[in-house]
């Protein structure tokens, strides 16, 4: 059973178990309201993250802490190399102009050099403002101008002119470098005669409560906001983290820990995963796509021992492994297979933590069963190592967690935004629970308001929004910072995610819905892509639905349909309606019938980042969307197909 025999031999080690316990707090009813974990590394007084490249270079010098892509070849970086790298184009950043204290945009798509920009950047001084590589010329006018960033790194010629585009009004405009066109080698010649000792002395001069970053927010109610991370705040989420995953994970396992980066370091979860995995020395590489047809050949070269990914990864392996078999005429076999793996690992988990008697002799005969027909398949498809991996962004469907613990990934879900630096809440790796998002990060608590809003306290937490002082007290109280999303906590302290405030759906009848459940359990099923729940001011829910490409183009393939069938033909097929109406139950089966999808309307297109309609992390853009599909959801409520 791989991943399962060795969590109960890590369980049953004393310096793993019961390293963690939440501190609850309970009202009058007995209702779990606040829940707080105390922290696992000790905040730091000196120093900042800048200092770890420099830090593993004086202590492991030989060790390797990242591995490029060269062609087909992942080559080795050494922490020496790393750090070297790093001071050379600090050393470049400052013959460029940049001061202390000065804000340096990089906008790529994630690759090595980008982690060199971000230390080499700290290392001189100054302070990094990602800015996704999808980004338009509006929102990257907004960016440069709002940071106040004088520098800016591109990765593509495309990004250089949408740059260039944005900043042609602005008074001063930044003076540019294109990593395509060989920016950190300019930048190495440019600081040739820079001495190390002024990297050195900018460096050490940075501290804890030193202002690290300038992550602007997806902007999926308006304008992004400028959410100001600290030093200390970087190294709460990572040090604390990396204390409390990885020495389960090395016991588990017993192998080397590394992990492929594909989520867009723009986002502050990559970034803090990548400052975790170089803080422990964990090897990392890049990759700069988490399409799945894209991503497999790099995780089966690179071969991850672990992975952090979204939901839309483990469905879309799901979702392949299906239309894998479908091709072969064994659909209905991956569909039994599924099943098996659900209940497998519903029953396995419940005696892992001693709450069942475990799967009986059957279902360890069908599992074993599966295991040689699918399961391994889908460890194949990861690169053939990884044993677990750490899911955020949104919800992830139970049933697919389940099946992937079946097939030996565990999967631990986690929760939080940019002004928590990342996951707030994460499931402790002894702990499991799928469905929920875990309990507080070592060092955090969790309180649900009156109203049932998410409130977070903790080193992790930002402090400001650069710009906005309005904006800062809303959401800052008494160090409680107001998440604006529901939620609740169960007995041990675990929170579930149950939807967003501002999303509340209030139909004409009075019922309060929230359309995260519904819609996160829609995508969890093809051959839906994208899709938008309604029912504001209306008298029932519905929901608009785009169908996923991949999935469309198999599901015609095994049908013998030609590939260019029109879409209105789709649209009137009763086959595909039902296999929609398939994905509407499954995510009706999650709420009352009062909250359940009463009908629902195919619609043209897709959502994208380029249309607007999806933020870089694929977020759908509510009001967007509502605006571009109005006349579909009058139609909806019109009762027209």
């Amino acid at each position: 059973m791989g991943v399962r025999r060795e969590l109960k031999r890590a369980a049953r080690r004393t310096d793993l178990a019961g390293r963690v316990r939440a501190d609850l707090v309970k009202d009058a009813a007995g209702t779990v309201r606040e829940a707080a974990v105390a922290p696992l590394a000790a905040p730091p007084t000196t120093g900042s993250t800048a200092d770890i490249p420099f830090t593993n270079a004086a202590e492991a010098p030989g060790a390797v802490v990242l591995r490029r892509q060269v062609g087909d070849d992942w080559r080795p970086v050494t922490a020496a190399a790393f750090a070297a790298e790093v001071t050379a184009v600090a050393k470049g950043l400052i013959a460029g102009g940049l001061e202390p204290g000065g804000r340096v945009a990089v906008m790529s798509r994630t690759r090595y050099e980008w982690t060199v920009l971000d230390f080499a950047v700290w290392a001189a001084g100054g302070r990094t403002v990602p800015v996704y590589a999808t980004s338009s010329a509006d929102q990257v006018e907004w960016i440069v101008r709002d940071s106040g960033a004088t520098l800016v790194i591109t990765e593509t010629a495309a990004n250089t002119a949408t740059v260039r585009t944005a900043t042609a009004d602005h008074p001063e405009r930044p003076r540019v470098w294109e990593l395509d066109a060989g920016a950190l080698a300019d930048l190495t010649a440019l600081g040739a005669t820079v001495p190390d000792e002024e990297v050195t002395k900018r460096r050490t001069a940075l501290t804890p409560d030193t202002e690290a970053t300038l992550c602007y927010t997806s902007g999926t109610t308006g304008r992004p906001k400028g959410c100001v991370l600290t030093h200390a705040n970087l190294h709460a989420e990572a040090a604390n983290t990396v204390e409390l995953l990885h020495p389960v994970f090395k016991a588990v396992t017993g192998t080397t820990a590394s992990t492929l980066l594909f989520l867009p370091l723009a986002h502050i979860l990559g970034r803090t995963i990548q400052l975790a995995c170089l803080l422990a020395r964990i090897e990392i590489g890049h990759f700069p796509s988490l399409k799945p047809a894209e991503l497999r050949p790099a995780l089966k070269s690179f071969r991850p021992s672990f992975l952090v990914g979204v939901p839309y990864l483990f469905e879309k392996i799901h979702d392949t492994g299906r239309a894998t078999a479908e091709k072969m005429g064994r659909g209905a076999s991956f569909d039994r297979a599924h099943r098996v793996a659900v209940r497998f690992g519903e029953a396995h988990l419940n005696k892992f933590l001693g709450q069942g008697p475990g799967p009986g002799p059957g279902l360890w005969a069908a599992w074993a069963l599966y295991d040689l027909l699918v399961y391994r398949r889908v460890r194949a498809e990861l690169g053939g190592r990884t044993r677990y991996a750490i899911s955020g962004g949104s919800p992830l469907d139970r049933e697919l967690s389940l099946f992937f613990y079946a097939a030996g990934l565990m999967i631990y879900e986690g929760y939080g935004l940019t002004e928590t630096t990342a996951a707030a809440t994460v499931v402790p790796p002894l702990g499991p629970r799928p469905g929920t998002v875990g309990r507080p990060v070592p060092g955090t608590a969790v309180r649900i308001a009156a109203d049932g809003e998410v409130r977070i306290k903790g080193g992790i937490v930002f402090t400001s929004y650069r710009n906005n002082p309005g904006a800062t007290a809303e959401a800052l109280t008494d160090g409680w910072f107001a998440t604006g999303d529901l939620g609740s906590l169960d007995p041990d302290g675990y929170l579930t995610i149950t939807g967003r405030k501002k999303d509340l759906l209030v139909t004409s009848g009075g019922k309060n819905v929230s359309p995260a459940v519904l819609e996160d359990r829609l995508r969890s099923r093809p051959p839906v892509g994208q899709c938008l729940v309604v029912g504001d001011n209306r008298p029932y829910i519905a929901a608009l639905i785009t169908l996923d490409p991949d999935a469309i183009a198999h599901w015609l393939s095994v049908r013998g349909l030609p590939a260019g069938t029109p879409r209105s033909a789709l649209v009137r097929d009763e086959r595909l309606r039902a296999d929609v109406q398939r994905a509407v139950d499954h995510a009706n089966q999650a709420v009352s019938r009062a909250e359940s999808i009463r009908a629902f309307r195919l619609v043209d297109g897709e959502f994208t980042e380029e249309n607007g309609l999806l933020t870089p992390s694929l977020k759908v853009r509510r009001q967007a969307a509502t605006a571009a599909y109005a006349a579909e959801i009058e139609a909806l409520y019109a009762g027209r197909p």
